[in-house]
């Protein structure tokens, strides 16, 4: 396996690159998030990977972050969710974004994303809740389902005062909610909504 890459980027165009690494150029494809933090060709680069091998093919993904890495390989457990789709999800949405949607069980959302329909939309938030909290990089599993769990409940509280999901998703999107409790997370999300 061919857990990341260092080299010199020599091609990009949207969605491969070239990495050239001890005189092998190596096709690396990416997702759009990934893709346009891209530095230009000719400068070195470093990308998390991950290696599909298939009958017909070795293709080697590369991501920024090892969130985003994380988030791929779970996307790919999830049934009829290939690596294209699992692609086209980061491209389509960030990491954060993508668990906002789960937790809030928002179909309509995930529906956009090209070849996310609303049954798929519902299997990704069905096979993805249990898995969100445990590819998010960063501290033990306790801590994140502590913090998932102040999320879920803060989330549930603004729905129960009259938010809609989708305005509760926003609120949560502009608020910087690790390490906080529910109350916390609720006052703040009250005081973004009033501005």
């Amino acid at each position: 396996m061919i857990g990341s890459i260092r080299g010199r980027m020599i091609f990009k165009q949207v969605p491969q690159i070239v990495i050239e690494c001890g005189g092998i150029g190596y096709e690396v494809e990416t997702p759009t998030s990934t893709f346009f933090e891209l530095p230009e060709c000719g400068a070195e680069l470093f990308l998390h990977t991950h290696l599909l091998v298939r009958e017909d093919a070795q293709i080697l993904y590369g991501f920024l972050t090892e969130d985003e890495r994380l988030m791929f390989r779970s996307l790919l457990k999830v049934n009829r969710v290939g690596a294209k789709l699992a692609l086209g999800i980061l491209s389509a949405m960030t990491t954060n974004d993508f668990r906002r949607c789960v937790e809030l069980e928002d179909t309509a959302a995930l529906s956009k994303i090209p070849g996310v329909g609303k049954k798929t939309a519902e299997r990704l938030i069905i096979d993805m809740r249990d898995r969100i909290t445990a590819s998010t990089p960063g501290g033990g599993v306790a801590s994140l389902a502590a913090v998932a769990s102040a999320r879920s409940e803060a989330v549930d509280a603004l729905i129960t005062l009259g938010y809609k999901p989708k305005e509760v998703s926003n609120l949560m999107g502009q608020l910087d909610v690790d390490d906080k409790s529910a109350e916390d997370i609720i006052r703040l999300a009250l005081k973004q909504a009033v501005r």
